[in-house]
C-alpha cells in the first residue's frame, strides 16, 4: 500500500508519461491539444480519463445541474449513437442517470478496462494503449458533433 503522497506521485508520473506519448498527436482539426485535460468547449460536457488501482475509465460526462437539460444533452448524444459507434469502433456503456463519487447527478458514456493498475508500471503500456485511441476517437467524433451541442447550450 502506498502513502497518499506516494500514490499521488505515481499517478502524476503516469499522466506525465501519457502526455509525452500524446504530445506529438494533433487534434482532428490539426491543432495542438492538451489531451489529458481535454476541453470540449461546451459547459457541463467533459471528456474524462481515469486510471485507478484496478481499472481505467474513459468517459463523456454530462454534468448540467438542470436534469431536463442534462437529459436533452444525453438524448442528443443518443441521436449520434451510430456516428459515435463508428468513431470509437466498439460498444460503450450509456447511463442517463448516474451519480459521481461526490454524489452529483450526471449522465455518462463510459468504457472501462479492468485488471490493470496505475500503480503497476508494467501495466502502463496497456493503460496507454487503452486510453490513447479512445481519446483520439472522441476528439474526431466531437469535431463532427460539437456545433450541435453549442447550438443547444
Amino acid at each position: 500500500m502506498y502513502s497518499k503522497e506516494e500514490a499521488s506521485k505515481i499517478r502524476q508520473q503516469f499522466w506525465i508519461t501519457f502526455g509525452k506519448y500524446m504530445k506529438p498527436i494533433s487534434s482532428a482539426e490539426g491543432l495542438s491539444i492538451n489531451w489529458i485535460n481535454y476541453k470540449t468547449g461546451v459547459k457541463h460536457i467533459y471528456f474524462r480519463m481515469n486510471a485507478e488501482q484496478h481499472k481505467a475509465i474513459i468517459s463523456i460526462e454530462i454534468t448540467h445541474p438542470n436534469q431536463e437539460i442534462r437529459n436533452l444533452y444525453f438524448e442528443q448524444f443518443k441521436a449520434f449513437k451510430l456516428l459515435f459507434a463508428n468513431a470509437v469502433n466498439e460498444e460503450w456503456d450509456w447511463e442517463e442517470n448516474a451519480v459521481n463519487n461526490f454524489g452529483i447527478p450526471l449522465s455518462q458514456i463510459t468504457k472501462t478496462i479492468n485488471n490493470v493498475s496505475v500503480f503497476n508500471q508494467q501495466n502502463w503500456p496497456e493503460l496507454i494503449s487503452f486510453l490513447k485511441p479512445r481519446i483520439i476517437a472522441l476528439d474526431q467524433f466531437w469535431t463532427d458533433v460539437k456545433p450541435v451541442f453549442e447550438a443547444i447550450s
